[in-house]
């Protein structure tokens, strides 16, 4: 867990400072892309979180960040169905840039908390 935790915190990092420094030099929708491939990564990330029960126990921040990820997914899917969901993309445009740097933000604290807990047994 710890490797793959600090290889999520970089690649998401990476990501992120990748497509905000691409971005602004290309005349084409590179930004668009980049939503899409920092979202995924993450995405792919909540799935493996998920999967192995690592950080989401009930109250925490990674419990109601990835409900709040559902929620968005269902009513994205809902406005190919109802017009009034299409709003959230929208919404999505100005918020997951700053759903993206939480998501990293959170990783990194998870990270600390490993090694945190590592250096305690050493003693």
């Amino acid at each position: 867990m710890k490797t793959y935790k600090l290889y999520d915190l970089l690649i998401s990092i990476g990501l992120i400072v990748l497509f905000l420094v691409i971005s602004p030099f290309q005349k084409d929708f590179t930004f668009i892309i980049g939503y899409f491939v920092v979202g995924g990564w993450q995405l792919i990330s909540m799935i493996v979180h998920i999967y192995y029960n690592w950080f989401t126990q009930p109250g925490g921040k990674r419990y109601y960040y990835t409900w709040l990820v559902f929620i968005i997914i269902i009513m994205a899917t809902l406005g190919f169905i109802i017009y009034p969901f299409l709003l959230i993309f929208y919404v999505m445009l100005f918020a997951a840039p700053f759903m993206a740097i939480y998501y990293a933000w959170m990783c990194y604290t998870e990270v600390r908390i490993i090694y945190k807990h590592e250096l305690i047994q050493l003693k």
